[in-house]
């Protein structure tokens, strides 16, 4: 075993002697004896700063306030709002509680807000006032519990209203309060929906001991280097959930944007002195400017960055970037050590992180050797603990002794460090978001001109992928009369505005396999550019062939 190799063990061996507290509201307590009135979170663009005393004092409150509610041990709540202090709170108050949150994209139409409350069997929702406004009277939310009597932030009760406010329940008298029952390690915290192959999201049944095990590892990576943490994404996704355990547990703030923004990122570092963030590879479209190099950047991760821009990355802002590959189900899956700087411009995602172990096996299980492609299995305590309400992917996801199949296709080196090839599952990704070809088709199949559809995805140098929809339509529909702005309205009516199909093509037939099954890598393959010939939303413009 080399030098770098070497550390990384250690390092692990380290990581994985720490016992770990109770359970999530254990660690918030403890932290807030030790931290006081340091900084946690800074939601910097609406003023807000909250200590680790605060977060502690208010999760408590909140948690009796949601008791005296009726939230019990093991109810699932409904999490709808942005990114405010609130949500980060109901979420870590559920958690005294041994309640389960289930959190809800801010941006879900309401058939698909409909979907996670009807799945997750949530009968509260915590909603935002102007979210709230928007959907109440969606047909498809009419008969639902959780609209019944939702707990609203930013609502002060009115006199005659159905609704409750959250600011009340959160000043309930915390004195002498206790959960009825203390969750442990290994009680569900999170249902956390993640897109599917099988079309609607799926429920990850996440734990306490899940959460712990994450920001441990994820404050591993950062080398001790690191107090100034950066949230630019929503909180209804993972990353500021593990991003706000992580900097908490260096002993460091995290700094929580509103909402994403490239214009204003690298701004928001120097202004703050951020020394960690998600790096988006965007930014290296930015101009240079002669003070990159002085950034207060130490460490970044990457995820998925091409790997011949890697080096110049590094060179350009003096920091230390590190792939890594981790999903919902699992966490931290694969990580690049601090001091792997030999694998630099490689495009690994590393070696099983802490916790975690990794193999790669063919289509009948069996391991592979080194340099050969197969599936990327992952084990290990604290992955979901299965999908929620979801038997048939349960069965098609795990294997024999607590093997979980990713659906990714990776290789491993001789040295032991793995690279990922493709995706098995029918998956687009934009902009970090994982968009399930399925659930984009059946939205496209309602309308009633077409007769097959399939979502594919196009590369983007901004994007990453953007939806290309190719649809055939029904016999006698003149495809050259075929209304494709109003048919785009349909799926941006049904879809969340990032599943929306940008580019169209109407064909006279989609390749089909033996199965009967649309042959996509056929599509993809058919031309270099598959915005050739399609029509493109932003540009409201047939493209040329």
């Amino acid at each position: 075993m080399d030098r770098e190799l070497q550390d990384a063990a250690r390092l692990r061996a380290e990581v994985e002697a720490e016992p770990f507290v109770r359970n999530l509201g254990a660690y918030l307590d403890g932290l807030a004896q030790e931290m006081g009135d340091a900084p946690a979170a800074n939601f910097f663009e609406a003023g807000t700063v909250l200590s680790y005393r605060e977060i502690a004092d208010k999760t408590r409150a909140l948690a009796a306030g949601l008791s005296a509610r009726g939230i019990r041990f093991g109810d699932r709540v409904g999490v709808m709002l942005p990114n405010i202090p609130a949500f980060p709170l109901t979420w870590l108050a559920l958690a005294r509680i041994g309640a389960i949150m289930a959190p809800i994209n801010a941006r879900y139409t309401p058939r698909e807000v409909a979907y996670v409350l009807t799945d997750s069997g949530a009968e509260t929702l915590v909603i935002e006032a102007g979210i709230l406004a928007e959907i109440a009277q969606a047909p498809e939310l009419k008969d639902l519990a959780a609209l019944e009597n939702p707990i609203v932030v930013g609502s002060d009760d009115p006199a005659g209203s159905s609704t409750q406010s959250w600011q009340h329940l959160a000043e309930t008298d915390a004195t002498g309060f206790a959960p009825a029952r203390e969750p442990e390690l290994d009680d569900l915290i999170n249902i956390q929906y993640t897109s599917g192959t099988t079309g609607f999201p799926k429920g990850c049944m996440l734990s306490h001991r899940y959460w712990l095990t994450l920001s441990r590892v994820a404050a591993m990576r950062a080398n001790g280097i690191v107090r100034n943490v950066l949230a630019a994404q929503p909180f209804y996704y993972m990353d500021p959930q593990w991003l706000l355990l992580m900097a908490m547990r260096l002993r460091g703030t995290l700094f929580v944007a509103a909402k994403a923004s490239g214009t204003n990122f690298l701004d928001w570092v120097r202004r703050y002195k951020l020394e960690y963030c998600i790096f988006p590879q965007i930014l290296m479209k930015q101009p240079e400017r002669p003070d990159d190099a002085e950034l207060p950047l130490k460490m970044v991760s990457i995820f998925g960055h091409r790997r011949e821009m890697h080096a110049t990355l590094e060179k350009r802002f003096n920091l230390v970037a590190r792939e890594s590959f981790g999903m919902t189900e699992v966490g931290s899956a694969l990580f690049t050590p601090y001091g792997a700087s030999s694998m630099v411009g490689s495009g690994t995602c590393g070696i099983p992180s802490p916790f975690r172990e990794a193999t790669i096996r063919d289509e009948n299980g069996e391991e592979v050797r080194a340099g050969e492609i197969g599936e990327l299995w992952i084990r290990g305590p604290g992955i979901l603990q299965g999908y929620w309400n979801k038997p048939e992917a349960n069965a098609d996801s795990f294997r024999d002794g607590g093997w979980f199949r990713t659906g990714d296709l990776f290789r491993r080196d001789e040295r032991g460090f793995h690279y990922i090839v493709g995706r098995i599952k029918d998956m687009i990704r934009r902009s970090g978001e994982n968009i399930a070809a399925r659930e984009v088709e059946a939205v496209m199949l309602s309308w009633p001109d077409i007769l097959e559809a399939a979502a594919i995805p196009v590369p983007d140098s901004d994007r990453g992928q953007e939806v290309k929809a190719c649809l055939v339509l029904k016999p006698g529909v003149d495809g050259k009369a075929f209304p494709v702005d109003a048919f785009l309205e349909h799926c941006a009516a049904h879809l969340a505005p990032f599943k929306v199909p940008r580019f169209v093509e109407i064909r006279s037939s989609l390749p089909k396999t033996p199965s009967e099954k649309v042959a996509k890598h056929m599509i993809i393959a058919e031309r270099a550019d598959l915005r050739a010939g399609a029509y493109d939303r932003l540009a409201r413009a047939w493209q040329p062939a």
